[in-house]
């Protein structure tokens, strides 16, 4: 079998959920050329605006309570199905990994610029998981944007958590999804 060329990784990056990643995943070397890779990105002055923090299935399993008791302080009527889905799908993959934003006021380099690098960024580490035979999931959701939350996963107020990137082996073959058609998406200005 052929190595798959970067266009083929490009070609056949999918999202598999949370729910369908199992273990293994990535290794303490893995993660860290993860890390190397996610950083690899355009950085306009060279400010490294994101970080990393890696949680554990230990570590989430501690979490997902203290997030949960924080959630129903939020949200008193999410009905206990949704809650309960939502702590089972932060503990399943092998690793999870919290990308944050340190984007911040700079004299020369506008936050938009440095979000964009925090995009890049994550994405780049998404298909670094692909090249190493993974599957990843980028998710969001209500503790992203919860100031006692970020506070519990150790995200300043001044930072902003771009997302949760659930890694590990997918246990079920990633699906199509319809994509945008091309011409609907690209112009050729003409002059």
């Amino acid at each position: 079998m052929r190595e798959p060329t970067t266009l083929d990784l490009l070609n056949t990056r999918r999202t598999v959920t949370a729910a369908f990643l199992d273990a293994p995943g990535p290794s303490a070397d893995e993660l860290r050329e993860l890390i190397t890779i996610a950083m690899r990105v355009p950085d306009h002055g060279k400010l490294a605006p994101w970080r990393f923090i890696a949680l554990t299935q230990d570590v989430r399993k501690t979490l997902a309570p203290k997030l949960r008791a924080l959630r129903e302080i939020d949200e008193p009527d999410l009905p206990v199905e949704s809650r309960d889905k939502v702590d089972s799908i932060f503990v399943q993959a092998p690793l999870c990994l919290v990308v944050v934003s340190t984007a911040a006021e700079h004299v020369k380099i506008p936050i938009w610029e440095q979000e964009l690098s925090v995009g890049a960024s994550t994405m780049n580490l998404i298909m670094g998981a692909h090249a190493m035979g993974y599957a990843a999931q980028w998710l969001t959701g209500w503790a992203t944007y919860n100031a006692d939350a970020k506070a519990l996963l150790g995200v300043s107020k001044d930072e902003k958590i771009a997302g949760f990137i659930h890694i590990g082996t997918p246990t079920v073959p990633p699906t199509q999804r319809p994509r945008p058609a091309v011409d609907d998406h690209l112009t050729t200005l003409s002059v």
